[in-house]
């Protein structure tokens, strides 16, 4: 039996029957992707806007990425973190050709649904460069990993490892452990993380059920906002470790998880701090004179795709407000929080403004844009709450005139919906690396 891409969208029934059926090796060669791949502009994501936004007829929100954004990320990832492999957290933006390039190069994945790691296998990457890195397992993908060979994946309670053994029981289990997040934009302990008065007991009840843990995971938090965390962290992972070798336990694997900063990140933070710091603390906890046989991966997400995309938006609507203090005005665009700014309601983001076009003209600086004048910025639903900028200082424009919105690759495009109808906005790729060759 062949299974396409498109059959695995339901779990094949034999996987029920019999998970050491034909179908499994079947699997693994026949992940292969029946969508056309966009084309590449060859170019700057500067001109691609500009020549987007003065196509005629030009009305539809889009997207700019540029992979050789992506790219350079990950050779600074590589300089500044050489020890720590990079598993790419699907969930931040599964764009397909962002996913294919960090493929291409080499690059783990951190997956958290039998979706994510069928995109994933469709690009060719090796079952042992993908963690399924979600502590609550639905049955049927738990099933699908163990049929598509996924073996490591995180767990951070005794039912998860009692599902485990059912299940998966060669599964390589990675325990997550609770970290201090609360300097972090989302605390993603309040739902995740063993406590360190459990993680003992966890490893003796994996013991007893058979689950082979091979290492320790954690995440300070998406978008964290202190490089200490990290620091604090690793130490605790250390300890957990230690509690594993008075258990007769070798583990071998560490996962530093996410809450990397993309560049320019509103926090201010800088990738490059975050590593000396991750750095010095993997030196002291886990010196490779010691720990050399430990595997270290991080699960960074938005640092590889926030300054990577831009969202330009048409001004289809505006409204003059009069007051003593002088006009102001309400610009209606053609995305919003329902769509691409759902990081304003879901990742605590403040996107800024900047006009695109003016006049049908291309405005290359905001400086010389005449006065200011009071403005907000609606999306285009009929729901009040879908505001992206409540106040701000813009020049006066008109209907058809063009915003852009830079560093909007992370948690956008992939909690975006149709709500009242509008479309999700495309995606125009270009490669900036090939235009300076």
């Amino acid at each position: 039996m062949h299974i396409t891409a498109a059959a695995l969208a339901d779990e094949p029934a034999c996987f029920k029957r019999d998970l050491n059926c034909d179908a499994t090796a079947k699997l693994k060669r026949s992940l292969v992707a029946d969508v056309p791949v966009p084309a590449v502009i060859q170019g700057s994501m500067h001109d691609a806007l500009h020549a987007r936004a003065s196509e005629p007829d030009a009305e539809d929100a889009f997207f700019v990425a540029d992979l050789g954004e992506v790219r350079r990320q990950l050779v600074q990832w590589m300089e500044l973190l050489p020890r720590v492999q990079p598993f790419f957290a699907v969930k931040c933006n599964p764009d397909p050709l962002v996913v294919k390039l960090l493929a291409s190069m080499g690059t783990g994945f951190d997956c958290a649904s039998k979706a994510e790691i069928q995109q994933v296998l469709r690009e060719g990457v090796d079952p042992h460069n993908i963690i399924y890195a979600h502590p609550c397992k639905p049955a049927s993908h738990l099933r699908f990993a163990q049929a598509a060979g996924v073996a490591t994946m995180t767990f951070d309670n005794a039912d998860e490892l009692v599902k485990i053994r059912q299940l998966y029981p060669g599964a390589k289990a990675v325990l997550r452990i609770l970290t201090d997040d609360s300097s972090s934009l989302c605390q993603l302990g309040l739902k995740f993380g063993a406590a360190a008065n459990l993680t003992q007991s966890l490893l003796a009840t994996a013991q007893q059920l058979g689950v082979d843990v091979v290492g320790v995971s954690f995440h300070v938090g998406s978008g964290c906002q202190s490089e200490a965390a990290f620091a604090d962290a690793v130490l605790r992972a250390r300890r957990v470790f230690d509690e594993a070798a008075a258990l007769g336990l070798r583990l071998s694997l560490l996962d530093v998880g996410g809450g990397f900063p993309g560049r320019g990140d509103q926090s201010g933070l800088s990738f490059e701090a975050m590593a000396t710091v991750l750095n010095a603390a993997l030196a002291e906890h886990f010196p490779l004179q010691s720990h050399g046989h430990v595997r270290v991966i991080a699960e960074p997400g938005r640092y590889f795709v926030a300054s990577a995309f831009s969202l330009a938006v048409n001004v289809i609507a505006r409204r003059q407000v009069t007051n003593n203090s002088g006009p102001s005005f309400m610009y209606y665009v053609n995305d919003g929080v329902y769509g691409s700014f759902n990081c304003i309601m879901f990742d605590h983001q403040h996107p800024v403004p900047q006009v695109l076009t003016r006049a049908g003209h291309a405005v290359d600086k905001q400086s010389c844009l005449g006065p200011l004048r009071p403005s907000s910025v609606w999306g285009p639903t009929c729901d009040s709450i879908d505001c992206i900028v409540s106040a701000s200082s813009l020049p006066e424009l008109q209907i058809g005139d063009w915003l852009v919105f830079h560093g909007m690759g992370a948690y956008t495009i992939c909690a975006a919906s149709r709500f009242n109808g509008f479309k999700i906005s495309d995606v125009v790729y270009v490669d900036s690396d090939s235009a300076r060759a």
